[in-house]
């Protein structure tokens, strides 16, 4: 059995929510432990679904002027799911981040672990989060330390596994959606469209 679009699509919205993002780090307990309040876990993260930062470069010097003020950017990074972690009580963004790429359809290791690379490039920089209507006040610089997160399938390749492995990047395999509800998720699709 192949990966479908709707598998990654039902991982996408499941992680996009608070309480599922929560259940994603509970498989992993050195990042689950990054949570600031084990207590208020849904109040201490903030996830960013396809997320998007504006990255700030210094324009280059021209002899008409002394300063260069930075030009700045907004990038759709390529991963699937930012996970910011903020202060429950001080409604604050704290210093790490975890970036979540999930296994895409067709997707081979080379340019999974190649969204992994030109993420870690766009976040060399000084960049601030796009972050959502509800906590546009939050300050949202960087993070201190970018952490990836990689979810693959039962059904995805097994080269894919080891490649990970062999990279040293943590992931977790996710159990496919059963058929039943994969089909019920393709019928609500197409009565949409």
């Amino acid at each position: 059995m192949s990966i479908k679009p709707s598998h990654y699509e039902q991982l996408l919205c499941e992680y996009s929510d608070r309480l599922g993002a929560i259940s994603l780090l509970k498989q992993h307990r050195s990042y689950l432990e990054m949570l600031p309040s084990l207590r208020r876990p849904e109040e201490s993260l903030i996830t960013l679904p396809l997320p998007v930062v504006k990255v700030r470069q210094p324009q280059p010097l021209s002899e008409s002027r002394l300063g260069s003020p930075n030009i700045q950017e907004a990038i759709q990074l390529p991963c699937d799911l930012a996970i910011i972690m903020c202060d429950p009580e001080w409604k604050i963004k704290l210093g790490s981040d975890i970036i979540v790429f999930i296994h895409r359809p067709h997707e081979y290791f080379s340019h999974l672990l190649g969204r992994w690379r030109q993420t870690q490039i766009h976040l060399d920089k000084d960049y601030e989060w796009l972050m959502p209507m509800k906590e546009a006040h939050m300050l949202s610089e960087g993070g201190e330390k970018v952490y990836p997160f990689f979810v693959v399938f039962e059904h995805s390749l097994e080269r894919i596994k080891k490649g990970l492995k062999g990279a040293c990047l943590p992931y977790i395999i996710q159990q496919s959606i059963p058929e039943e509800s994969e089909n019920i998720l393709e019928s609500i699709s197409e009565s949409q469209l």
